[in-house]
This record gives C-alpha cells, sequence and structure tokens, in this order.
C-alpha cells in the first residue's frame, strides 16, 4: 500500500486528489509542518528537501508534488493525454510550467503578502504581478478548451487545481475576476467527488495538526527567520 506523506497545503492536495480519483488503496501520514516534523530524521531519508508531499510505493520513494503525480498516472495509466510525441511534449512542458512558475510564484505572494515580518512592497508587486501572469497565461489557454490538454481531465489539471483553487490567499478575493476560465476548471473540480474526499482526508487526522501559527511555528517553517546564511 502506498504511504502518502502529506499536510493540508497547496502541494499535498494535488497528490490526494489523484489518490482518490485514481481510486488507489493508500494510507495517510499526516506531517505537521507547524510543529517541525518535516525536519525529523525519519522523514528526511524520505525527503532530503524536508517539504510535504511524499509518497513511499514498496521499495520507490518520490516527493515534489509533479513528480508525483508523473509516477502514479505512468504507474497506473490514467489520466494522461492520448499517446503520442506532441501530447507528451504538451504534457510535461505544463507539468514543469505549472512546478516551476504557478507553484513558486503563488507561494512566495502567499509569504510575503501574509506572513513577512515586513511588509516589503518590492517583494510583494514581484511575486503577486509573476504569479498573475502565470494564471492569466493558463485562464488564455482554457478560454478555447475545457481542459489543459484539450477535451481530457489529467494530472496537469490536478497540478493546477492545487494551488488555482487558493487564489483568494495568493493574490486575494478580487484576483479572480481576471481569471474567469480559470476559476470555471477550478469550480469543476472542487466539484468533483474525489476532490471533496481529497480535501477531507485531514480531517481524519485534524488533532495531529497545529493551528496556532505561533513562534514555534514560524520556527519550524520558515527557518530563515532564525538561521542567517554565512
Amino acid at each position: 500500500m502506498i504511504k502518502f506523506y502529506y499536510s493540508g497545503a497547496p502541494n499535498p492536495m494535488k497528490v490526494a486528489l489523484f489518490l482518490e480519483e485514481a481510486g488507489l488503496q493508500y494510507e495517510p501520514v499526516p506531517v505537521d509542518t507547524r510543529k517541525g516534523q518535516q525536519h525529523a530524521p525519519e522523514f528526511l531519508k524520505i525527503n532530503p528537501n524536508a517539504k510535504v508531499p511524499a509518497i513511499v510505493d514498496g521499495d520507490v520513494t518520490v516527493f515534489d508534488s509533479s513528480a508525483i503525480l508523473l509516477y502514479l498516472a505512468e504507474k497506473t495509466g490514467k489520466f494522461l493525454p492520448a499517446k503520442g510525441d506532441k501530447q507528451r511534449g504538451e504534457l510535461l512542458s505544463w507539468m514543469f510550467f505549472i512546478a516551476s512558475g504557478i507553484g513558486p510564484f503563488s507561494g512566495q505572494s502567499v509569504h510575503f503578502r501574509n506572513y513577512a515580518p515586513e511588509k516589503i512592497e518590492y517583494a510583494i508587486n514581484r511575486y503577486m504581478f509573476e504569479a498573475q501572469r502565470h494564471y492569466g497565461i493558463v485562464d488564455a489557454r482554457l478560454a478555447k478548451q475545457k481542459f489543459m490538454l484539450g477535451d481530457t481531465y489529467t494530472i496537469v489539471d490536478m497540478n493546477l487545481w492545487g494551488w488555482a483553487r487558493l487564489i483568494p490567499t495568493s493574490l486575494g478575493e478580487a484576483h479572480w475576476a481576471k481569471f474567469p476560465n480559470l476559476k470555471r476548471l477550478v469550480d469543476e473540480i472542487s466539484a468533483r467527488e474525489a476532490a471533496k474526499r481529497a480535501l477531507a482526508i485531514k480531517d481524519k487526522h485534524q488533532h495531529a495538526f497545529k493551528t496556532e501559527f505561533d513562534d514555534e511555528a514560524k520556527k519550524a517553517m520558515f527557518r530563515h527567520l532564525t538561521e542567517k546564511v554565512a
């Protein structure tokens, strides 16, 4: 059985969505990043980057949400586009576009808008601008087709859903109006029963996750606050 190391953050929820959509048997293992459990030696053996999600599938370990989605899709043969070089090229391009663009810029926008001890106008504008630019690209694509790769629901859409559903957090509630086609896709995916089950996974371990964002949580999640670069 697959062991799924997770929290309720955007990247783990992408993987939870796939696991539920594919009907795979898995054991969810909560990792409370506010308590610093991602830095525990036993978890670092699974993911040396000290991030969730990660999976252990027999003797296979995979970390990074995009890598996990690719691994599980290829393992099961599910939620992939039709075979062919053109489709494969599009799949990889958009998966890495989300992994290298939407995820990092959305995450940094969340950080500088909501958690940074100083509200630095340059940083906020920089990351919000880039996050909006990336979302604008996918919104324009979704204006022409139902899903990111055409008429087929794939792991690209799941990958996008993880962060896009939290646009109100990363950019602000009013920004949904700028991306009507993306909003349509996010709403359609969120309405799926698999998505509802994925988002409910953390409820099974609600007592395992700390809710307070206190000094302990800040130290665990933002180590740069206490550990200076030499």
